[in-house]
């Protein structure tokens, strides 16, 4: 599936984020985001694609990590290998559920926390899909909110970061929509 961009923000130091259609497992960036679970289990949607397409090894770590640290908490992340996809790795990030309460808040955390994963890593790139959008059924404008948030609160607590482009990798539809009535608040600095 080719590409399609969307529309993006540009930050201070040419850093950007940039909102594209496409397939997250074919993103041109050093690591990518799992929307998970804090048991790591890849049942369904883009944790069971990843899963699928990294390989065993993928699996194996994220096994690992359950047995000795436990699950990973709400708003946290652990990081993996990529297995056999060509990423520098993968960022399992937990989002909150509808009905854990001050969803907007905690799901903009969640993604603060995984850019500061590739942010300790030296990484430039990161991409990742919508996160508690889907299962997790917390409403499309709220995860629009908290996406555009995470970003510019991200580049402004580290102005020095590697991690120069952001880029949240969607499918057609109305989380796309939501994030693109996001962006036209921002308008002055949106880039089409």
């Amino acid at each position: 599936m080719a590409e399609k961009r969307i529309a993006g923000l540009r930050y201070p130091d040419d850093k950007q984020f940039m909102v594209v259609v496409g397939d997250l497992l074919y993103e041109p960036v050093d690591c990518i985001v799992n929307a998970a679970n804090s048991g790591l289990s890849h049942g369904g949607g883009v944790a069971a694609a990843i899963a699928e397409a990294a390989g065993s090894k993928l699996e194996d770590e994220c096994d690992r990590i359950i047995l000795t640290q436990g699950k990973v908490p709400l708003t946290n992340s652990v990081v993996t290998t990529a297995g056999n996809l060509p990423f520098k790795g993968v960022i399992h990030a937990v989002g909150p559920r509808m009905g854990d309460g001050d969803e907007e808040r905690k799901l903009a955390r969640t993604l603060i926390l995984a850019f500061q994963q590739a942010h300790m890593r030296q990484w430039a790139s990161l991409a990742f899909p919508g996160i508690s959008s889907g299962i997790f059924a917390v409403p499309y404008q709220i995860c629009a909110k908290a996406y555009l948030q995470a970003v510019t609160e991200f580049f402004d607590l580290y102005p020095e970061t590697s991690l120069r482009t952001i880029r949240l990798c969607l499918f057609e539809g109305p989380l796309l929509d939501a994030v693109e009535a996001q962006l036209q608040a921002h308008r002055p600095q949106t880039q089409r």
